[in-house]
């Protein structure tokens, strides 16, 4: 059995149907004998963003897989991987490397070494023997404790190299653990002595498939429930204890009720500090529920500090307040509270939500967008910068993994890519990126790629022939030399690479334009819907009072 037949076979032991790739990475090949379907890209960073969706929406049960060539493909790979990283999603990188008696003489590139930074682990095969060993440290990190890409590097000269027979390898185990019993005691006893507690729900709900959890706990002591920008859909958001989510941008409701808290529970989270992310109040008493030790205390003290599996620890709180018999309390207070936060705020957005104006608001656009779709039945992701605060302040997500957000790091064009891999994932499901004219600069040539694979996305493009946001930071080099101009026609272009493109630039066609889009996809075509927008810069954005 040759290195790469024994690299297939396992990655099929263990679920991979899909590798995603650019060539030349032999893995594609031996992929594609073994029937598991090679997915080539237009470039690296687009399909290791493909990779990372499909590890997101299966909650990491299947992993996603990304090859690439030595050298310039693994060059153009770092900052997928980077982002990958920042976002602590678990995916399987494993780049062609240079022959071993070269590996380390500069300036060839490393990934081994140079990757280390961004990855769980990165391990190069030097002795085909020992790959069932690698191949199980490496699944070992994906599936178990906290969430990152792994990497393991191929040599250029060990292709042809046999494995020893039969290949000793079976699928890894995938374990839990759960919190300590007396931290458990101590965050009830402040749950419950707590007047004004509130639930911060991160990703690690996800990754734990923890929603039912979540829920009883918050129906059970009336708590209001916000999410980051990660967990979006980890509670429902047409929920009434539903705050919505927190990014750069976020509804007044979550802003409001962290302000006159008394008690966080931090639950699947890092607490990173970000521009990215909802800044959490000071003074606050806190509880931290996180899988990663090293997250306590790292950028928000914690009073009480619960280490395990969201669902676990979840299980933990709920069975302490049986064994209390403590009686579910009323929401009626705290629901009429969100409820009337809430109407405030939208009464204030309602403007631009609803507008007539000529060249189009984004928030119109995407207000339509969101009263067209089937919302329980459609993922979708943004991307950076505006895009990013313009639709996931207003997005009501009903369903749990139907909203990839994202924003530790904020590279533009990782939403195409995201969208690709959620169509992957979930086929039943409209797969959407919202994005603007400068991401479609950077991966907008992946277009291509989902025709050509027959990955029927819908694409939203909000183009105002700029870039707006930096509009107030570069006046003089917006008026001397029109530094922030960009142009394109992205329906043109979208046509061109074989899919569906079409061109909105009056209110009354978004909801048709929208439609139409959708049919396209039914059939399998992808579909991009460029919409002329003005130059934005409204953002629902509160700061916090305490």
């Amino acid at each position: 059995m040759k290195v790469g037949e024994a690299i297939v076979e396992i990655l099929k032991r263990e679920g991979v149907d899909v590798v995603i790739g650019y060539p030349v990475n032999h893995i594609l090949e031996y992929a594609a004998r073994a029937d598991i379907r090679p997915i080539v890209v237009r470039q690296e960073r687009t399909g290791i963003h493909m990779a990372d969706a499909i590890s997101r929406l299966t909650s990491g049960r299947k992993i996603g897989v990304f090859v690439m060539q030595l050298g310039p493909g693994t060059e153009n790979s770092y900052g997928g991987i980077a982002q990958a990283y920042s976002e602590s999603v678990p995916i399987l990188v494993m780049p062609g490397g240079y022959p071993r008696r070269l590996a380390h003489v500069q300036p060839n590139y490393n990934a081994s070494h140079s990757m280390r930074d961004i990855t769980k682990s990165a391990e190069p095969i030097n002795v085909p023997a020992d790959i069932p060993s690698i191949m199980r440290r490496a699944f070992s990190r994906l599936r178990n404790g906290v969430k990152a890409p792994v990497l393991v590097e191929i040599p250029n000269d060990i292709w042809d190299e046999e494995v020893p027979e039969p290949l000793a390898y079976r699928p890894v185990v995938s374990t839990r653990s759960g919190p300590d019993p007396q931290a458990v005691v101590a965050a009830v006893d402040l749950l419950l002595e707590a007047k004004r507690p509130v639930i911060y729900a991160g990703q690690g709900i996800h990754y734990a498939r923890a929603w039912p959890q979540l829920r009883a706990l918050a129906e059970r002591l009336a708590i209001p429930v916000c999410t980051s920008l990660e967990g979006k859909s980890a509670f429902p958001e047409d929920h009434p204890l539903a705050l919505g989510s927190g990014g750069l941008a976020f509804p007044r409701t979550v802003r409001h009720f962290l302000d006159v808290s008394d008690v966080i529970f931090g639950i699947g989270c890092s607490f990173t500090e970000t521009s990215f992310g909802v800044p959490m109040p000071r003074g606050k008493r806190v509880i931290h529920g996180t899988l990663a030790a090293d997250h306590i205390n790292k950028d928000l003290e914690a009073e009480v500090a619960l280490v395990g599996d969201a669902g676990l620890i979840l299980d933990a709180v709920l069975a302490e307040l049986d064994r209390r018999q403590v009686a579910r309390r009323s929401w009626t207070w705290v629901a009429d509270e969100i409820a009337r936060v809430r109407s405030e705020w939208l009464k204030e957005w309602m403007p631009k939500l609803t507008s007539s104006e000529v060249p189009l608001t984004p928030y119109r656009v995407l207000w339509d967008l969101q009263k067209t779709v089937d919302v329980s039945r459609t993922i979708i992701t943004h991307d950076a910068g505006s895009p990013r605060d313009q639709l996931s302040p207003f997005w009501v997500t009903k369903e749990p993994l139907t909203y990839i957000g994202w924003g530790k790091s904020t590279q533009l064009g990782y939403g195409f890519g995201l969208a690709m891999g959620a169509k992957l994932a979930c086929p039943d499901k409209l797969c959407i990126n919202v994005w603007g004219d400068a991401a479609i600069g950077f991966t907008g040539m992946d277009f291509e790629t989902a025709v050509r694979e027959r990955i029927p996305v819908l694409s939203i493009l909000l183009n105002n022939f700029s870039m707006a946001m930096e509009l107030p930071i570069m006046q003089a080099a917006t008026e001397k030399y029109r530094a922030t101009d960009i142009s394109g026609n992205y329906a043109e272009f979208a046509r061109a690479l074989g899919g569906y493109g079409e061109r909105i630039t009056r209110p009354e066609d978004i909801v048709s334009a929208i439609r139409r889009g959708i049919e396209q996809t039914e059939k399998g075509i992808p579909a991009l819907l460029e919409f002329i927008t003005c130059q934005e810069l409204a953002v629902s954005r509160y700061h916090a009072f305490v």
